[in-house]
């Protein structure tokens, strides 16, 4: 999945990543849960800016409900993004990354 404000991500990425966007957090949390239910080992929760709140519910949500046999504490790693707005100038936009392992 792509975040809702940018292009969909080409081949190359890995499949067992999940973007947060705009949609409701069940849309995501049905990423997850099929990732795992095709055999992924890990899943990669990612999102950014105002997005990261909902991340957070994703992951509880899936761990705590539908995928209870995942490691706790999940591996989480925050930092920022440096992007280049439409007219031009930098901005730095709050980034997380949520690591779930079976």
């Amino acid at each position: 999945m792509a975040y809702d404000d940018e292009e969909p991500r080409n081949s190359s990425m890995p499949e067992n990543v999940v973007y947060v966007g705009k949609k409701p957090a069940m849309n995501y949390v049905l990423a997850v849960v099929t990732q795992f239910n095709n055999g992924a080992r890990n899943v990669t929760i990612r999102a950014r800016g105002n997005t990261i709140s909902r991340a957070v519910d994703v992951a509880e949500i899936a761990r705590n409900r539908f995928v209870t046999d995942v490691r706790a504490p999940p591996k989480v790693v925050i930092g920022s993004e440096d992007l280049t707005n439409e007219d031009g100038t930098k901005s730095k936009v709050s980034s997380i990354q949520i690591l779930l392992e079976k």
